[in-house]
């Protein structure tokens, strides 16, 4: 249990995978993913994702408490269980509790969310992310991979409009698809544009 605390400041520098991708290599099924910091990715996509995944990010500090607190009243009402899972958690899920049944994991998760937003800080969390998410549904990882199967572009030079569609095929690729969105995706990707200037002003206030 204490291996990832131990194991998490090493991951302020370096390309680290996630456990699903590794688990598929072992597997030899394919994985595609190429390592772009993110300075060198086009600004919109770590808006429009942050957008998508997690739109309190550069404010709390690995646990977004308040969405916490509406799943639990939803759920109290009678609605449906919905993710309020953060970036960070998210992280902290790919790196090292991946294989780990969900109940248990969650429990594990949310500790190790905040520890991972105090060492590694958002910038590095977030680049982290962008390079282990699936964005495609065969195996591509990261953003890079991502941009060249939906529109054969590298990250870097994607519009406004494509990271927006990158980000809508989150958290189910093997479903979305942002090369040939459908139209609910790109209603998705219309609600991510807008929300994007938000997380921009957010994360300019925040640095």
């Amino acid at each position: 249990m204490l291996v990832p605390y131990v194991l998490a400041p090493l991951y302020r520098v370096g390309h680290p995978v996630s456990a699903l991708m590794a688990w598929q290599r072992l597997r030899g099924a394919p994985v595609t993913r190429h390592w772009v910091d993110l300075p060198a990715m086009s600004p919109y996509v770590p808006r429009a994702v942050v957008a998508a995944e997690d739109a309190h990010f550069c404010r709390h500090r690995g646990i977004d408490w308040g969405a916490l607190r509406e799943v639990i009243g939803d759920v109290e009402e009678g609605g449906e269980i919905r993710g309020a899972s953060t970036i960070s958690q998210q992280v902290a899920k790919n790196l090292f509790l991946a294989p780990i049944p969900d109940l248990i994991r969650k429990v594990l998760e949310f500790p190790l969310a905040m520890w991972i937003d105090f060492i590694l800080g958002k910038s590095r969390i977030l680049e982290i992310y962008l390079n282990v998410a699936q964005m495609g549904p065969s195996g591509q990882y990261g953003a890079e991979a991502g941009a060249h199967y939906a529109f054969d572009r590298p990250v870097s030079s994607l519009s406004v409009r494509e990271a927006a569609t990158l980000a809508a095929v989150l958290p189910n690729p093997a479903l979305r698809s942002a090369r040939n969105p459908t139209p609910a995706v790109r209603r998705l990707a219309g609600v991510y544009m807008a929300r994007s200037e938000w997380v921009r002003r957010c994360w300019a206030e925040k640095r």
